[in-house]
């Protein structure tokens, strides 16, 4: 009996250890849409996200028309943005083949938004890193 125990306590220990070493949490979103139901949708998970695991890395990556997201101009979710770029573990990053095709420069992001050379490459790099892919879609 004695024996059972020990090996049943060795499980559970076992669990607890792969739990603490196992509690990182990264996603890279990917938007290239400049619809508001998408950008409530990116800022949502993010919100979601850090109330369940606040040490979760977030990252958006922006090609396409996807940067009105963080645009000061055009973003329908601004105070959410703003909010999010408080948090050190959640970046914003738009492709820089899509700024120069569309005439966009970093001044018309909000303040924190980075620029990426090709937003395709990095999100592959994310996912070669172990980051969860997800595309924002409707």
């Amino acid at each position: 009996m004695k024996h059972i125990l020990f090996v049943f306590a060795l499980f559970v220990a076992a669990g607890f250890v792969a739990h603490a070493q196992d509690d990182s949490y990264k996603v890279v979103f990917d938007l290239t849409n400049p619809d508001a139901a998408q950008q409530n949708k990116v800022v949502r998970w993010i919100e979601l996200i850090t109330e369940s695991n606040p040490k979760a890395q977030m990252e958006v990556v922006m090609y396409g028309k996807g940067f009105e997201l963080v645009m000061t101009e055009k973003s329908t979710v601004s105070d959410k943005i703003k909010e999010a770029l408080k948090n050190p573990n959640v970046s914003f990053r738009v492709c820089a083949m899509a700024m120069a095709k569309h005439k966009i420069t970093l001044d018309m992001f909000f303040n924190g938004v980075q620029s990426v050379p090709d937003g395709i490459h990095e999100l592959v790099k994310k996912q070669q890193a172990g980051w969860g892919y997800i595309k924002v879609v409707d």
